[in-house]
């Protein structure tokens, strides 16, 4: 785990950006023992920014029993997580597959509206059943 990028990134949550050292080290411990996606996340973010240093970048000040996050640091920020541009991506070494048949396609998730789609259409079925059974009763 990064340390710099985690408080970059806990910071930016907080009112203000603002966190009294206390509420800091209570929420990089559950970042720390969050498991490897937060620490490959900080990783990749801090690769991106190898001379990273908050206090002496002006990213983070210390004030007042915490520390707060500058608007310097919400840029820098930004800039680490901000998409790779096409010109990034094609400086990008190619992957290459080393397997010797590439798995099936994952076919794409269906989308919101779908799901709602059919659940109106279920919940009208279901009222339909509901008037021809009371129609059948009768």
């Amino acid at each position: 785990m990064n340390f710099q990028v985690t408080v970059l990134k806990i910071l930016v949550a907080y009112p203000d950006g603002f966190a009294v050292m206390e509420d800091l080290k209570r929420d990089m411990a559950i970042l720390a023992t969050s498991g490897r996606d937060w620490a490959d996340r900080t990783r990749r973010l801090a690769g991106r920014v190898p001379d990273l240093d908050i206090f002496s970048q002006g990213l983070v000040e210390r004030i007042s029993g915490g520390w707060k996050i500058t608007s310097k640091g919400r840029a820098m920020l930004e800039l680490m997580e901000a998409r790779p541009t096409a010109l990034q991506r094609a400086e990008a070494p190619p992957v290459v597959d080393t397997s010797a048949t590439s798995p099936a396609p994952v076919p794409p998730l269906r989308q919101p509206a779908d799901r709602a789609k059919r659940r109106r259409e279920r919940r009208e079925r279901r009222l339909e059943a509901r008037e021809r059974a009371r129609a059948n009763a009768s």
